[in-house]
C-alpha cells in the first residue's frame, strides 16, 4: 500500500494555505488544494509579523483559526479526491511564520497542531524549524534538502529558486550532494505585492506589468540595497521582520530628503520597478558567487507567474548562459513545491531521518526535524 503524506504550507506572501498530498519513490502527487485567507485573518497575521499590543491574546485567537482552517482543508482535501485515510501517514504542517529571529535562536510558527490532528484524525509533524536552530543554525531556508533530493542532476548545474515573499535558493552543483547550500537572497514578493496593493488596490502584480511601465529608479536602488541583509555571507535567512512595508516607507522618506534623488520622477510604478530590480539583482549576485559555470535555473512559488520578472532574470544571467524555466519542466507546478517539501519532511521524520543541510542553515550538524502530535 502507498504511503501517502499530506504537506501544508503557508508563506511569508500570506497569499494562502497550499496543501499537497504525495507519495515519495517516485514522487507523485496525488491531491492538490489552495485555501484563500479570511481577509480579516489575513491581516491578523500580518499584523502579528510585527511587535504590537496584546500580542499574546491575538496570537492565541490566529493559532487556533489557522489550525481550523487548515484542518478543515484537509478533511476537504481527501474528500474530494477520496482518498484512502488508512493510506496517510502523516500531515506535514509548517503553520505561519509570525516572527523569525535566527540572530536570537528564536522562531515561531503558529497553526495548532493539536487542533489539525483532532480535526482530521491524523498525526501531525510541525514545528520543523527550532531543531535546527537549537543546533546552532538559522532553521531556513528548510526545502534545498528535498530539493536535491527530487531535482539535483548529475551532469548539469541546477539553481531552484523559490520565489514566495522571500526569495530563497538551494544551489545543487552536478553529481555533487555534498556541496549543496542554500540561502535567503532577499525580498521577492513581499515588497512588490505590498506595494502594488496600496497603490493598485491589486494584491500582486499580474504578470509583472505594472513594474514594467516603470523605470528603476538607481539612488532608490542603491539605498534599499544598502541594508545590512544584502551585505551578510550565507548561512542566512530573513523574513518580514527585516522586510516590510514600513521599512520601505523609511527608506523612500529619507530618499525623498535627499537632494541627489530627482534623477527620475518618484512614480508608484517606478518604486515598483525598482522592488523587482532588488529581486533580480540579489539573485544574479547569488548564482554568480556560486562557482558554478553555468547551468539551470528552476523556479518555483507564486513569482514563477511573475513573466516579466522573468525576463529581466533571464536577462541578467545570460552572460554565463543560464537558462531560467519554471519547475513545471521538472514535473512539479511551482505552485505546489513547497508544500511537498513539507509532506517530504514529514516523511522523513517519521522515518527518522535528517531533514536539514547543515551547509545551508549553519546547524552544527544534521538533525531529524519536527515534533510529532499523534491521533
Amino acid at each position: 500500500m502507498t504511503a501517502i503524506y499530506i504537506g501544508v504550507m503557508t508563506g511569508t506572501s500570506m497569499d494562502g494555505v497550499d496543501i499537497v498530498a504525495a507519495s515519495f519513490d517516485p514522487l507523485q502527487l496525488h491531491a492538490t488544494l489552495t485555501l484563500s485567507f479570511d481577509p480579516d485573518l489575513r491581516d491578523e497575521l500580518m499584523a502579528l509579523t510585527l511587535p504590537d499590543d496584546n500580542e499574546i491574546d491575538r496570537m492565541g485567537k490566529a493559532d487556533v483559526a489557522l489550525a481550523q482552517m487548515i484542518g478543515h482543508g484537509i478533511n476537504r482535501l481527501i474528500e474530494e479526491h477520496q482518498l484512502d485515510h488508512s493510506q496517510i501517514r502523516a500531515i506535514g504542517s509548517h503553520g505561519q511564520t509570525i516572527r523569525h529571529r535566527p540572530e536570537h535562536g528564536f522562531t515561531l510558527q503558529i497553526g495548532d497542531p493539536n487542533i489539525i490532528t483532532e480535526i482530521t484524525q491524523l498525526p501531525v509533524v510541525s514545528d520543523f524549524r527550532r531543531r535546527d536552530m537549537a543546533a546552532g543554525g538559522q532553521g531556513a531556508p528548510l526545502v534545498p534538502a528535498f530539493h536535491q533530493d527530487v531535482f539535483q542532476h548529475n551532469s548539469i548545474h541546477r539553481v531552484i529558486l523559490n520565489l514566495g515573499g522571500i526569495a530563497n535558493v538551494s544551489m545543487l552543483p552536478a553529481g555533487q550532494p555534498e556541496k549543496v547550500y542554500g540561502f535567503d537572497t532577499g525580498p521577492a514578493n513581499i515588497l512588490m505585492d505590498a506595494w502594488c496593493e496600496r497603490y493598485t488596490g491589486q494584491p500582486y502584480d499580474e504578470n509583472g506589468n505594472w513594474a514594467a511601465y516603470g523605470q528603476p529608479i538607481r539612488s532608490l536602488l542603491d539605498r534599499l540595497q544598502a541594508h545590512e541583509y544584502f551585505s551578510k555571507e550565507p548561512p542566512k535567512s530573513t523574513g518580514r521582520e527585516d522586510f516590510n512595508l514600513e521599512w520601505l516607507d523609511e527608506q523612500i522618506a529619507d530618499w525623498r530628503n535627499d537632494l541627489a534623488y530627482q534623477e527620475l520622477e518618484d512614480t508608484p510604478e517606478n518604486v515598483q520597478a525598482t522592488l523587482l530590480k532588488l529581486t533580480t539583482r540579489a539573485i544574479k549576485k547569488a548564482i554568480y558567487r556560486s562557482g558554478m559555470d553555468t547551468g539551470e535555473v528552476y523556479v518555483c512559488g507564486g513569482g514563477a507567474y511573475n513573466s516579466y520578472l522573468l525576463e529581466q532574470l533571464r536577462w541578467r544571467l545570460r552572460k554565463h548562459e543560464w537558462s531560467v524555466q519554471t519547475t513545471a519542466d521538472l514535473g512539479i507546478n511551482p505552485t505546489w513545491v513547497e508544500a511537498t517539501a513539507f509532506a517530504w519532511l514529514a516523511m522523513r521524520f517519521l522515518n527518522q531521518q535528517s531533514g536539514n543541510f547543515p551547509a545551508v542553515t549553519g546547524a552544527k550538524g544534521y538533525r531529524i526535524l519536527g515534533t510529532l502530535t499523534a491521533v
